[in-house]
């Protein structure tokens, strides 16, 4: 074994400035989600100078294989690589020129991480005891990607492992907490027919308005009445859109919203719920309602045993004073949820905020969210550590 936890820092550390050139990169070039051509193509490049084949997944997701000289187990290392539909507001020197988007959730720092991991991994194939895949994730945001990856059979081995970095985090503190993490994303439309009338005759009529209004309190007590309060669901809706002119019954309404849940069981119950609230309070004042569903992502659930070999290497990293194995789990959701319910893995959260820079303590999707750099070689040190111990029987 020619590597140890001391000579994993050093390694990272002769790195930094690549690393911070990368993520600058790609905070300066942000693309949507399920548009990420141009990061795909720098990606492919990078992986490419490190002698590493690629394969497109879909059309803007990048895999790569790299296999160690000895047989072994094999473990998948994710990062996601889409931005927002955020005007940037924070003035630094590599503020976004693509207007409209913008990296606020720290996608752009995941990436550069494990490049940047991949690169150092490269210089380890020797001591790689089965194979590592590298899957650039494209379209976390709107819980696409992770199934692309499933789909074409790319998430299959004994180990998965991502990074999200964590802006009420400190900077060089790592989180990784076993069980619910990040709760299930489900959106919803639900259509409201009724008929239009003129407001002063509304017996002639079937108001799609008020059947609208009565959905939307009624999906409160779903949350209130038919779930256990110790049980975090939240049913929101967002938008409705109704009406054609402020003296006509309404003849149609629409409403989106989200549900979000920490288990499989209640995902399956709230919108089992949720369709027969619609339906039957349509039905009782005379009109009718559909709902559909799309299933963005699963509740991520880290499992014992994986999350605590993380937790293990943080600590020989970091020290057991920066790791954190008992975090508040979040109602945002994460589809690296799909890896983990293919292979058993961990999701882990990097701290990157400073105090002393207001930028880096600022909720993520805000339009002047920053990180502290240093963060990057935290997250790299964790991929690579993470790697080379799992894989050669070291946790």
């Amino acid at each position: 074994m020619s590597y140890s936890i001391e000579t994993i820092k050093k390694e990272v550390s002769q790195e930094r400035d690549h690393l911070v050139s990368l993520r600058r990169y790609f905070h300066t070039h942000p693309e949507l989600p399920r548009e990420e051509y141009e990061t795909a193509k720098f990606i492919e490049e990078e992986l490419h100078k490190l002698g590493l084949n690629t394969r497109r997944v879909g059309e803007t997701g990048v895999y790569a294989l790299l296999e160690g000289t000895k047989p072994g187990k094999a473990l998948i290392l994710r990062a996601d690589i889409d931005a927002l539909p955020i005007t940037e507001t924070h003035e630094c020197p590599y503020k976004s020129v693509n207007d409209g988007k913008m990296h606020a959730c720290g996608h752009d720092a995941h990436t550069a991480a494990l490049l940047g991991a991949a690169k150092i991994l490269v210089n380890h194939k020797d001591d790689i005891k089965g194979s590592i895949a590298f899957c650039f994730q494209q379209a976390e945001e709107i819980g696409y990607g992770a199934n692309i990856f499933v789909n074409e059979g790319l998430v299959k081995g004994d180990r998965c492992f991502g990074i999200h970095l964590a802006s009420n985090i400190e900077c060089g503190k790592v989180s990784a907490t076993a069980g619910p993490n990040n709760a299930s994303v489900d959106y919803f439309k639900i259509k409201v027919n009724g008929s239009c009338a003129h407001v002063s005759t509304p017996e002639l009529g079937i108001d799609a308005v008020y059947i609208a209004s009565m959905i939307t309190v009624g999906a409160q007590g779903l949350v209130t009445r038919r779930t256990n309060p110790t049980d975090s669901v939240i049913i929101g809706i967002g938008k409705i859109v109704a009406g054609t002119a402020y003296n006509i019954v309404a003849g149609e309404a629409v409403l989106e919203g989200t549900i979000r849940v920490m288990y499989p069981e209640i995902r399956s119950q709230v919108k089992a719920e949720l369709k027969a609230l619609a339906e039957n309070t349509a039905k009782i004042y005379g009109g009718e309602a559909s709902i559909e569903y799309q299933d963005f992502t699963a509740p991520l659930i880290n499992p014992e045993g994986p999350t605590h070999e993380v937790q293990l290497v943080a600590t020989k990293l970091f020290g057991s004073d920066n790791v954190i194995t008992n975090r508040k789990y979040s109602l945002g959701g994460d589809d690296f949820a799909e890896f983990n319910i293919e292979v058993p893995g961990c999701y882990a959260y990097v701290g990157s905020g400073n105090p002393n820079i207001k930028e880096t303590t600022l909720a993520h999707h805000d339009s002047s969210f920053d990180i502290d750099e240093r963060c990057l070689e935290v997250a790299t040190q964790l991929h690579v550590a993470y790697a080379l111990d799992y894989l050669n029987d070291n946790i």
